[in-house]
This record gives C-alpha cells, structure tokens and sequence, in this order.
C-alpha cells in the first residue's frame, strides 16, 4: 500500500539581509515540511544544486510510490528511493528525516539514542556573519555576542578590509566561508593575510569541481581546508583524500541522515575532519542534524538562529554548546 506523503511550504522570515559571494540578498528563505504518519521532515533546498521547493514537491510525489514496505526499515526503504529517482537530494533528505523521527517516536527515544551517541558530547555551533557592508558586518559581530563562535561570508575585493574591521570589534574564533569564490592563487594569498588575524578554518576557497585547485590551497596554507560544495556524499569523498582536510555534512545536500553517518564513517577512515552545516532551516531540520554532532569536530547549525519565524522549538544553545531535546525522535515542538 502506498503511504500518503503530506507536505507545505512555509516561508521564513530573515532577521537580517542574507548574502554569500555568489547569491543577491535573501530576505526569506522556503522550506517545505512533509508528514509520514507521525514523522516530520524537512527541505530547505538551494536552487545552487538544482532544487527548489516546487521541485521538492514533485520529487515527492514520485518517490511516495516508494514507500510501500515496512517503514521501520529505514535502510530498505531509502534504498528503494534512491532506485526510483536520481538527485533531488533535498526531497529525499526530508523524507529520511520523517522516517527517522517516526521511529525514533515509536520506540520512544530520541535519535541520539537511536545511535548510541553520547548527548554531552555536542560542539558549539558556530553564527555565520554574511555579507555586507564591513561596518554593518561589524555591527552583525556585536549582535552575535552570545554566541562564541562565529562564521565569515567572503569572496569580495574587499575581504581582508572587512576582517580587519571585524577583528577591531572581537577576538572570537572565526570560520571562514568563501562560497567557491576565490582562486586557486588568490585563495593562498588571501589565506596568508587572514592567518593573521586568527582565523581557524577555511571553508571551500575554490569552485567546487576544481580539485586540483583546493589542493594546491591546502598544500600552500597553514589553516585547516574544509570542503563544502566540493562533496555531496560519501562516493565524492575519495577524490578528496590529500586535497583537504575535512569536509562539510548537509543534510539538506546529500540526502539525509542514512547518508550522513555513511559520510562520517568514510571521512574518518580516510583521516580527515567532519563538520555538520545547514541551510536557512527550521528548528526542525536544524535539530535533527543536531543529533549527529556528538560524532563531529565542527558544528555550523544556525539557520534556525537567523529567522524570525521559526515554526519549531528543538535543539538549544547553552554558552553555544548544542543541548539536544530528550524527546522522543527528532523532539521538536510546534510553536503554534
């Protein structure tokens, strides 16, 4: 028997203009939410890797058909998925998330527990700065003072200007997120300059098929190089092997939890650092990416901290650390 799907788009409010190197300004963000029996998932897809919520919906309804075993068997399940559509990893993320909230609800645990993680294990997640102008970027820093660790849109002519701006107002910890923006030789100069100012990482200074390039950056840098847009899932990971240091999770971009771990394991076979990003997400995406960090070096789970119109209550944030929900399954609440 087919399983009914059911879905909506929300839109969701930015507390301030959103930009990165190679986007315009976002004022909102849409996610689309889909229900599976008592599971709840979500999508926030980016039209950078081909999805928008419109495709998101007719993913779904292609891949409901899929759904017709026993939905406890989340492997088998998402297998069939994989076999009934190619890509639309952001569909597929969501229902994965439902599937897993659903069980975790059944037998009456959190994910966590589903996995046998250690709640007290989680980073801090970092708050991402985008861009603007540097004084108003400036001005975004102060605002962020609860949170210990911050994140840095670049890729502009100006970028050292806007870090020694920023650094004249906080010595925090600072991840740096060019979004593919920069040469393989600008990105080298450019990371000599910001070394300087201590910065802790660099997060994917290249275009993202430029393998090559990144190499030659992490061969010439004395910061750690996370790839992002350069890996989707865990097949993308061995031609990264030497040519970064570690790489960036998304749920959203590599098509759910299931794919995730599988992402975490290979990476850490192969040596390298794992961090766990996100899009401009709901409390409920955010937080069933949440419940993976205990595996993790870096956490950049945010999005729900930039929006004003959350639909959801779930992870929480103590001097930055994630406090993950000992509800049962994902554990988010309705605000509403």
């Amino acid at each position: 028997m087919t399983v009914h799907i059911a879905s909506k788009i929300t839109q969701l409010q930015l507390n301030h203009p959103f930009k990165i190197s190679r986007r315009e300004t976002d004022a909102y963000r849409e996610v689309i939410s889909v229900e599976i029996d008592d599971g709840i998932g979500e999508a926030a897809p980016a039209k950078f890797y081909g999805e928008t919520v419109q495709t998101v919906e007719k993913a779904l309804g292609t891949l409901s058909s899929a759904l017709d075993g026993n939905l406890d068997e989340i492997q088998d399940v998402m297998a069939g998925i994989e076999s009934t559509l190619d890509g639309n990893y952001a569909a597929k993320s969501a229902i994965d998330m439902a599937l897993h909230d659903r069980l975790g609800k059944k037998l009456g645990v959190p994910l966590y527990k589903l996995w046998g993680l250690n709640p007290h294990k989680t980073p801090c997640t970092s708050f991402t700065i985008g861009l603007d102008e540097p004084a108003v970027m400036a001005e975004k820093v102060l605002q962020a003072e609860a949170y210990p660790i911050l994140k840095v849109k670049l890729g502009t002519p100006r970028d050292i200007e806007i870090f020694q701006t920023l650094r004249n107002v906080t010595d925090k910890p600072i991840y740096v997120d060019a979004n593919t923006a920069w040469t393989p030789k600008e990105a080298v100069k450019k990371i000599r300059q910001l070394a300087q100012y201590g910065v802790a990482l660099i997060e994917q200074p290249t275009k993202p098929d430029d393998i090559a390039g990144i190499k030659y950056v992490r061969e010439h840098s004395e910061l750690p190089i996370i790839a992002d847009e350069s890996v989707k899932r865990a097949s993308d990971i061995p031609a990264l092997v030497n040519a970064v240091d570690g790489i960036n999770i998304k749920l959203v971009k590599c098509g759910g939890i299931l794919e995730a771990i599988r992402m975490i394991h290979t990476a850490r076979a192969h040596g390298l650092l794992v961090m766990i990003g996100c899009m401009i997400e709901s409390s409920l995406g955010i937080t069933a990416a949440a419940h993976l960090t205990p595996l993790v070096d870096y956490a950049d789970l945010d999005g729900n901290l930039l929006i004003s119109n959350d639909p959801y209550i779930g992870v929480t944030l103590e001097n930055g650390k994630l406090i993950l929900p000992d509800r049962p399954g994902i554990g988010v609440l309705t605000t509403t």
